[in-house]
C-alpha cells in the first residue's frame, strides 16, 4: 500500500540521516584540534555508538520489517551478530548520554574542583565503563543466558529469559534513567539556589544624597568607580550563569528526548517476558524504531547548543569545495 511505502521511505531516510549526521560530527571532532578535549570526547563516543546503530543495526531491522510476518530469514549466525550489535550500540548510546549529563552536572556544581585534568580522567573512565558494561550485557546470551534465535518460528529477538530481561533492561535503561533524572533534579536545584542567592546578594544603588556626599572629596574618580561597581553587579546574569543556564537547558532537552524515545520500548521489553503478554508486532516495531530515532536526535541537540560546531561544519564544507 501507499502508506506502507511511505513508512518504509521514512525509515530509510531516518537510517541514512542518522548515519550521515553522526559521521559529520565525528569528522568535525577529528579535524578540529579545539575539539580534542572534554566534553567533546564524550560527544565523539556518543556519535560512534549512534553511527554503529545506523550502520549495523537499523538496516537489518529494516530487512526484518520488509519480510512477511516480520520473520528472520538470514540465518542463526547473522541473527546473533545483529542482536549483539543492537544491544551493544543502543546501550552504549544510552550510557553516553548519561555520561554527558554527569559531565555537565559536575562542571556546573563543582567547577572549582572539576579541573581540566580531573575532567579528562573522569570522562575517559566513563567512556571505558560505558562500552565495557554494554559489551557485558550484549554478549551474555552468546554464553547461554537465554536464546535469541528460533529456527522453527524464524524469529530473531533479544533473549526473553526473565532473569536476563530484568538485568539487561535494568543495566541498559532503568539505571541510567535514574541517574539522569537525579542529575537534572540536582542541576535544577543548583540553578534555583544560585538565582536566589544572586537576588539576595544583589548590590542596591546608593541614595542620591550619599553619592553626592561621597563624590564631594574626589568627584570624578569615586563617582565613576562606585557607578561602575553598581552597574556590574546589577545588570542581568553573569557570563558563567548564562553558560550554566544554557548547559542545564541542553541537558534537560537531551534527557527529555532520551526518555520519550526509549521508555515505550523498555517498558514493553520488561513487561512482555514477565507476564507472557502478547504485544502486537506493529507496536513492537513502532517502539523499537522510536528508540532508534534517539540516535538521530542526539547530535542535533548537543550541536544546536554549541555555535562552534556550526562554524566548524561551515568551514569543513568550505575547505572541501
Amino acid at each position: 500500500s501507499i502508506f506502507t511505502i511511505l513508512i518504509l521511505t521514512l525509515l530509510v531516510l531516518l537510517t541514512v540521516a542518522t548515519f550521515l549526521w553522526n559521521l559529520l560530527v565525528l569528522a568535525t571532532i577529528l579535524r578540529v584540534k579545539a575539539f580534542h578535549r572534554v566534553p567533546h570526547n564524550l560527544v565523539a563516543s556518543t556519535a560512534v555508538s549512534d553511527v554503529l546503530v545506523a550502520a549495523l543495526v537499523m538496516p537489518l531491522s529494516l530487512v526484518k520489517e520488509l519480510s512477511a510476518g516480520r520473520r528472520w530469514r538470514l540465518g542463526r549466525e547473522l541473527c546473533l551478530v545483529w542482536v549483539c550489535f543492537d544491544v551493544l550500540c543502543c546501550t552504549a548510546s544510552i550510557w553516553n548520554v548519561t555520561a554527558i549529563a554527569l559531565d555537565r552536572y559536575w562542571s556546573i556544581t563543582r567547577h572549582l574542583e572539576y579541573t581540566l585534568l580531573t575532567r579528562r580522567r573522569i570522562s575517559n573512565v566513563m567512556i571505558a565503563l560505558t562500552w565495557a558494561l554494554s559489551a557485558a550485557i550484549s554478549l551474555a546470551p552468546l554464553f547461554g543466558w537465554g536464546e535469541t534465535y528460533s529456527p522453527e518460528q524464524e524469529r530473531c529477538q533479544v533473549s526473553q529469559e526473565p532473569s536476563y530481561t530484568i538485568v539487561s533492561t535494568g543495566g541498559a535503561f532503568y539505571l541510567p534513567l535514574c541517574v539522569v533524572l537525579f542529575v537534572y533534579w540536582k542541576i535544577y536545584k543548583a540553578a534555583k539556589f544560585r538565582m536566589g542567592g544572586r537576588r539576595r546578594n544583589a548590590v542596591m544603588p546608593l541614595p542620591e544624597a550619599a553619592q553626592v556626599k561621597e563624590a564631594s572629596h574626589e568627584p570624578q574618580m569615586v563617582f565613576t568607580a562606585r557607578h561602575a561597581a553598581i552597574a556590574f553587579q546589577t545588570d542581568g546574569e553573569t557570563w558563567r550563569e548564562q553558560k550554566e543556564k544554557k548547559a542545564a537547558l541542553m541537558v534537560g532537552i537531551l534527557i527529555g528526548v532520551f526518555v520519550l524515545c526509549w521508555i515505550p520500548f523498555f517498558v514493553t521489553e520488561l513487561i512482555s517476558p514477565l507476564c507472557s503478554c502478547n504485544i502486537p508486532p506493529i507496536w513492537k516495531s513502532i517502539f523499537l524504531w522510536l528508540g532508534y530515532s534517539n540516535s538521530f536526535f542526539n547530535p542535533l541537540i548537543y550541536t544546536a547548543f554549541n555555535k562552534n560546531y556550526n562554524n566548524a561544519f561551515k568551514n569543513l564544507f568550505v575547505k572541501q569545495r
